[in-house]
C-alpha cells in the first residue's frame, strides 16, 4: 500500500481538487483507495457529494461528540466504487487538542498507528492536507511515505513551496521514509507568460518529480457544486485528461518499483 500526502503550505493551489480527482481516477482504474480529509473545511465530502455520519475525529479517538463509542468501520464512508473517505470538518480542531493531550512519546505517531490498515485491503492511502503546520500535520507526515505537492503557476505559490520544504525537512528527521515524489503544476494557462516561465522553472528545479501540468479548466471548479469529480461531470474536459495522466503515472511508478530486483 502506498501512503501519499497531498500537501502544500499555501491554500488555493488545488490540493483538494487534486486529491479528490486523483483518488477517484485511481479507483476507476481498479485501485482500492482511502482518501483522508485532514482539513477543517470538510471539502472532500462536499466535492464527492456525500454526507458521512462520522469522520477522522471519530476514527482516531473512537468516540463521537457525546463521548459514545464509534467503531472504525462506522467512520469510514463509501464514496464511490473502490473509493472510501474519512471526512474532515470542524471536529478536527478537537482532534488537534486531543492529540496534544496524549503522552509526548506517542502523540506524533498516533495517526500512523491508527489509520494504516493491516494486510493488503488498500492500494492507496491518500491524505488531503490542510495548509499550515500543527500537530495533525506532523502526524500526517509521520504516517505518509510519499508527498505529492500541487503548485499553482503563480508567483505566491513558489513562496509557499519554500515554506513547505522547511516543514518537509523537519518531518524527514523523524520519518526517514518520507520523500517528495511528485510536484504537480496546477492552473497552467499557456496563454500567459507567467505560467510558462514558472513551469519551466519548476522543471529545472525538480527534474525527476515534475509531472505534466494540470491545465486551467473551468469545469474543474464547476464539478464540486454538483458533488461530482471531473470524470463524472465532464469526462472529456482537459481537467479529466490531465488527472488521468497523473493517476497513470502513479500506477506506472508503482509497477516499476515492484519490478526492481532486490538482493537483500
Amino acid at each position: 500500500m502506498r501512503k501519499i500526502a497531498v500537501a502544500m503550505a499555501k491554500g488555493g493551489v488545488g490540493k483538494t481538487t487534486t486529491a479528490v480527482n486523483l483518488a477517484h481516477d485511481l479507483a476507476l482504474q481498479g485501485q482500492r483507495v482511502l482518501l483522508v480529509d485532514c482539513d477543517t473545511q470538510d471539502q472532500v465530502a462536499k466535492f464527492l457529494g456525500v454526507k458521512p455520519a462520522y469522520g477522522l475525529y471519530e476514527f482516531i479517538t473512537g468516540r463521537n461528540g457525546k463521548g459514545e463509542p464509534v467503531l472504525k468501520k462506522e467512520a469510514v464512508c463509501p464514496a464511490r466504487e473502490n473509493l472510501w473517505i474519512l471526512a474532515g470538518g470542524i471536529k478536527l480542531v478537537e482532534l488537534k487538542y486531543w492529540l496534544g493531550e496524549q503522552p509526548r512519546e506517542r502523540r506524533h505517531a498516533l495517526l500512523s498507528q491508527s489509520i494504516v490498515p493491516k494486510g493488503d485491503s488498500l492500494d492507496f492511502l491518500i491524505f488531503d492536507c490542510a495548509p499550515g503546520w500543527d500537530l495533525l500535520s506532523v502526524n500526517i507526515l509521520m504516517a505518509a511515505q510519499e508527498v505529492l505537492c500541487p503548485v499553482s503557476l503563480q508567483a505566491p505559490a513558489l513562496e509557499g513551496l519554500k515554506t513547505f520544504f522547511q516543514y518537509l525537512v523537519s518531518a524527514q528527521k523523524q520519518n526517514n521514509q518520507l520523500a517528495l515524489k511528485y510536484v504537480v503544476p496546477t492552473l497552467f494557462d499557456r496563454r500567459t507568460r507567467q505560467s510558462i516561465d514558472l513551469y519551466r522553472k519548476l522543471k529545472r528545479l525538480f527534474t525527476r518529480q515534475i509531472c505534466d501540468p494540470i491545465r486551467y479548466n473551468v469545469r474543474l471548479s464547476e464539478a464540486p457544486a454538483d458533488g461530482k469529480t471531473i470524470f463524472e461531470f465532464d469526462p472529456r474536459a482537459t481537467g479529466a485528461e490531465d488527472y488521468r495522466k497523473l493517476s497513470r503515472r502513479l500506477i506506472d511508478d508503482g509497477i516499476r518499483a515492484q519490478q526492481v530486483p532486490r538482493f537483500f
